[in-house]
């Protein structure tokens, strides 16, 4: 099978393609033949050796992608061949074929294409887990969303939207902002044009955001945090901007904020009947038209220079997928 290799630690640019033996079904396991694979900005820590987690070269980066069961090892019980699954594995998804455990899969959700489904898990799960499980998002609170037309921003946005709060889309460019509101965000901020603690003081009569959701991290966490409200919920989701936020601990004290570490991956796996409810609530959302993932980037495997750059370069607005042959 064809799949994109990391050699060495370093720049997306390194990456290869390459012929590599098909995975066989372990037990538990089963084969999936790969329609599409979903691409996070994760991917690129895990291929500079940034990542929390560390995987030693070579490998086949990825974490999630959608395609077909092509085969079922013995113990699994869960799926046949033929079966439309989403599939989450540690490593290997940008590929042709991957092996996962059963449990690391689940059905297509009604209503989405593979492209859909490939980026729908980590994304989804993440803004999900984040505004209900840390955040416990209640009806007609304010959410502020910073990278909000990125991957998990614009899901934050659908999310929050959904649950009934009202919704701050902060980007950096108009363009972003557009496809924010279009996604159901309620107001808007450039925090590249103003101040975004002075927008948001001002959108919410000078009360703060309850929730701020920060994927970007840098001086726009910081100044996000600023603009909190008091008893606000700050969630450090990640730091697409390269630089990791500091907070003075008096502003957290006299704001009696809570500051709440975002990481769904490891929470998934220690409680994996939560996460379940989640992705049935989701489905739920999906089918009622609440939910609508939006894939505004598809690439090949040989692509994968110019599908990278647009999530290095957060030119992104949606999600980034690889359309396997």
């Amino acid at each position: 099978m064809r799949a994109l290799v990391c050699k060495d630690y370093g720049s997306p640019d390194d990456l290869v393609v390459e012929k590599v033996d098909d995975p066989v079904a372990d037990r538990g396991q089963i084969v999936v033949d790969i329609k599409a694979a979903g691409l996070n900005f994760p991917d690129v820590l895990v291929i500079g050796g940034q990542y929390q987690v560390k995987t030693p070269p070579p490998f086949i980066p990825g974490h999630e992608a959608a395609g077909v069961v092509a085969a079922v090892g013995e113990g699994a019980t869960r799926f046949a061949v033929g079966d439309k699954v989403i599939i989450t594995p540690s490593i290997g998804a940008f590929a042709e074929r991957c092996a996962v455990p059963e449990n690391l899969a689940m059905p297509v959700p009604e209503g989405l294409d593979f492209g859909q489904a490939a980026g729908f898990t980590i994304t989804y799960s993440t803004s999900y887990h984040a505004l209900v499980q840390n955040a416990g998002l209640k009806e007609g609170e304010t959410v502020l969303v910073l990278g909000a037309a990125g991957g998990v921003g614009i899901t934050a946005v659908e999310i929050a939207k959904a649950l009934g709060a009202r919704v701050i889309a902060a980007a950096s460019t108009d363009e972003k902002l557009e496809f924010a509101k279009s996604a159901g965000a309620d107001e808007t901020i450039n925090y590249s044009e103003k101040s975004l603690k002075d927008a948001v003081r001002e959108i919410t009569n000078g009360n703060g955001a309850d929730v701020v959701y920060d994927p970007v991290g840098g001086d726009i966490g910081e100044q996000a945090f600023r603009s909190i409200a008091r008893g606000g919920r700050f969630l450090v989701i990640g730091f697409a901007s390269g630089a990791i936020p500091s907070f003075p601990a008096n502003l957290v004290l006299l704001k009696e904020a809570n500051v709440m570490g975002v990481w769904w991956g490891p929470w998934a796996t220690r409680n994996p009947m939560l996460q379940v409810q989640n992705l049935q609530a989701m489905g739920e959302m999906i089918g009622n038209g609440l939910l609508q993932p939006r894939v505004t980037g598809s690439y090949s495997l040989d692509e994968f220079k110019e599908a990278f750059r647009a999530i290095t370069a957060r030119r992104v607005r949606g999600k980034v997928v690889f359309q396997m042959n």
